[in-house]
């Protein structure tokens, strides 16, 4: 295994890298950095989140830069604000004896002005979101003339988030002769396009393999009703008492009401989606780093750019429909050596979706069973003993109190105290999953199999104008049928998920309450239709109802 003192970098960024471990070059950095350093060429590089590709591209970047020329000599676009930041971050470390070299962030949600000021003192790196970017260079305070590197990092995420017309646009405006390179987990065709139009003749580096799977990292997954999601969710983090993860939705709404659920029923939870201004996001995000939030509830694009460490636990609440999205999420845990453990939970119908991402990952999932109540509430008792056993006794400061206490307390026995201070603690927990149901559905059906039996003469199957055109999972619809039902005990049976439409199938008792419940109500933006759906085919109207 090759070191960072065999890849050609100088004594000063390799005395930084020892004094901060670095030893061993990951696969990307181990192809990139020699690359980069002996050649003007362009680089388009494939590569996961979690991979090291910052100091893959930020290394080289800094060893060439001329620090005494006060120009602008690279440029990093990324996503999301929060990445960015780690991204200047990770280079002012690298370039700690680098003295004269400064670097610049700018990013939408803060003050325009302030960052002009910055850049008006002088700048060798700036890095920033596409966005502000665009604003500055438009403003003529963000000179990119006389670039020399040009970094796209996180290619895909950001024509994901829309800002295609921005790159097109700072691409074009940027000199021909320079260094583009370019990181992306995946290359959609616009990103190839926009490879072939701007960053022509590329050498080409994809390492995206040999970085999934890492053996830090437990794969498990639960099988449950759909509608018992979320009271799977509560069970897991009852269960694993020192829990600190980022549990993943596939829409904003869903991560809403997730996180709702979970901060009414009293858990140290927050929610991370496209909807929260910037000063709401950084101050979710800076409780979730202090570890004053256990839980934060994300969508993947919010999530993007977040460095967050020590993570114990990714949750699932759907299985994406990308394996790439899964893998994206599960390497957010088991870092710097550290063991942890990526959870989804799914339903039966979901297999394939399993076997695909069993595949890319390249191990096979521990099939986990969800916590009954009994076996909750004796794991919430022990950890409660442990943290009792352990706690720091400041005798000077509560001595003034003992006399009063030991004398309020002397008719009791040592083991009526102990039950006094269990009960106390521990009621909640007794009181809740007291008869809990088992959450558990049985079995990994093999391919092509019926996962269960349904009594077909106790369902209804409806037709709803919705579907994967839509931008509608399985999970979403189910979602949204449970939502209207507003009954936890009505029966959902199958989902048939098509392009342009869907069929569901609710316990026939509910009939008028599905079809009066859909009655003007629209999906992001779209007016739902929803009727009886008799011999498996809906009474089809003629066109569509207008929005």
């Amino acid at each position: 295994m090759k070191t960072f003192h065999e890849l050609g970098l100088e004594a000063e960024i390799l005395n930084v890298l020892d004094e901060i471990k670095f030893v061993n070059p990951t696969p990307i950095q181990e192809q990139a950095i020699p690359f980069l350093l002996e050649s003007n060429s362009n680089l388009i590089a494939s590569a996961q989140t979690g991979t090291g590709k910052t100091a893959a591209f930020g290394l080289p970047i800094i060893q060439k830069i001329d620090s005494n020329i006060n120009q602008i000599q690279a440029l990093i676009l990324s996503p999301t604000r929060e990445l960015a930041l780690q991204i200047a971050k990770d280079i002012t470390v690298y370039s700690k004896y680098e003295k004269k070299l400064k670097t610049v962030t700018v990013y939408g949600g803060a003050s325009i002005d302030t960052q002009i000021r910055e850049l008006s003192r002088g700048a060798h790196i700036v890095v920033g979101t596409p966005g502000r970017v665009l604003d500055l260079i438009k403003r003529k305070r963000l000179i990119v003339g006389k670039l020399r590197f040009l970094v796209l990092d996180e290619a895909d995420e950001m024509l994901n988030m829309g800002f295609k017309d921005e790159l097109d646009a700072i691409l074009a405006g940027t000199p021909d002769n320079k260094q583009n390179l370019l990181f992306s987990a995946t290359m959609p065709p616009e990103m190839e396009r926009i490879a072939k139009k701007y960053i022509s003749d590329a050498h080409r580096i994809s390492v995206a393999k040999q970085n999934i799977g890492a053996s830090t990292v437990k794969h498990q997954y639960y099988i449950v009703q759909a509608r018992d999601r979320y009271k799977a969710i509560k069970r897991l983090v009852d269960y694993n008492t020192d829990i600190y993860g980022i549990v993943f939705c596939r829409t904003r709404m869903e991560t809403k009401e997730v996180a709702d659920k979970l901060m009414a029923d009293g858990y140290n939870a927050d929610a991370l989606h496209g909807d929260l201004s910037q000063a709401q996001r950084d101050y979710v995000m800076g409780r979730f780093r202090k570890k004053q939030i256990q839980l934060l509830v994300a969508t993947d694009v919010a999530a993007r750019g977040l460095d967050v460490d020590n993570l114990s636990h990714i949750i699932n609440y759907n299985l994406p429909d990308d394996s790439e999205i899964y893998i994206h999420r599960s390497g957010r845990t088991g870092r710097a050596g550290k063991e942890g453990i990526s959870i989804s939970i799914m339903h039966l119908r979901e297999n394939s979706k399993l076997r695909s991402i069993e595949k890319m990952v390249g191990k096979r999932f521990e099939k986990k069973e969800v916590p009954q109540g009994s076996e909750i509430c004796e794991r919430q008792l022990f950890h409660l003993i442990n943290k009792m056993q352990n706690v720091d006794i400041e005798h000077e400061r509560i001595a003034p109190f003992l006399p009063a206490i030991y004398k309020k307390l002397e008719h009791l026995s040592k083991e009526e105290i102990i039950q006094g201070f269990v009960s106390m603690e521990f009621n909640r927990f007794l009181d809740y999953y007291k008869n809990a149901q088992d959450l558990n559905v049985s079995g990994r059906p093999e391919k092509g199999k019926e996962p269960f039996q349904r009594n077909k003469g106790n369902l209804q199957r409806f037709y709803i104008n919705l579907g994967t055109k839509d931008n509608v999972g399985v999970g979403d619809l189910l979602s949204l049928v449970s939502k209207n039902l507003r009954n936890r005990e009505a029966k959902i049976g199958k989902v048939d998920l098509l392009k342009t439409f869907s069929f569901f199938e609710v316990d026939k008792k509910y009939t008028d309450k599905i079809l009066s419940s859909f009655k003007g109500k629209e999906f992001n933006g779209r007016e739902i239709f929803v009727q009886k759906a008799e011999n498996n085919e809906p009474k089809r109207r003629n066109k569509r109802r207008s929005r």
